[in-house]
C-alpha cells in the first residue's frame, strides 16, 4: 500500500512563510512526477505546482515568484516552501505523487489526506 502524508500547514500572517512536506511511504519502485494542488472554501481544486522526475518544475501563475517545490529522492518526498503568503493562498494543500507499484503496473496517482494553510492577521 501506497500513503502520501503532508505536514507543515498552519496558520500565518500576511507575508509570512511556510515549508509544507509530503513524504511516500510503502510499496513502490518508482515515483516520477509530484506536485501540489489546493482547495479554497467553494472552489475547485487547483494545482499549485508540479516537478518532474529530473526536477523540471512548473508554476500556477497565482504562485510563480512566491512558492518553491523541490524534491528528494533519497526520501521519497517533494516539498513546497510557501513565501510572501497572501490571505487568498488560505487553502487545503494536496500533496500527489505519480507511483508504480511494480515494474509491470501502470503508473498510477495517489493523493495525500491534505494540510490546512490559513493567512490571516
Amino acid at each position: 500500500q501506497v500513503q502520501l502524508v503532508e505536514s507543515g500547514g498552519g496558520l500565518v500572517q500576511p507575508g509570512g512563510s511556510l515549508r509544507l512536506s509530503c513524504a511516500a511511504s510503502g510499496s513502490f519502485v518508482s515515483i516520477s512526477a509530484m506536485g501540489w494542488s489546493r482547495q479554497a472554501p467553494g472552489k475547485q481544486r487547483e494545482s499549485v505546482a508540479s516537478i518532474t522526475g529530473d526536477a523540471t518544475t512548473d508554476y500556477a501563475d497565482s504562485v510563480k515568484g512566491r512558492f518553491a517545490i523541490s524534491r528528494d529522492n533519497a526520501k521519497n518526498t517533494v516539498y513546497l516552501q510557501l513565501n510572501g503568503l497572501k490571505p487568498e493562498d488560505t487553502a487545503v494543500y494536496y500533496c500527489n505523487a505519480a507511483i508504480k507499484t511494480t515494474w509491470v503496473t501502470a503508473r498510477r496517482s495517489y493523493w495525500g489526506q491534505g494540510t490546512q494553510v490559513t493567512v490571516s492577521s
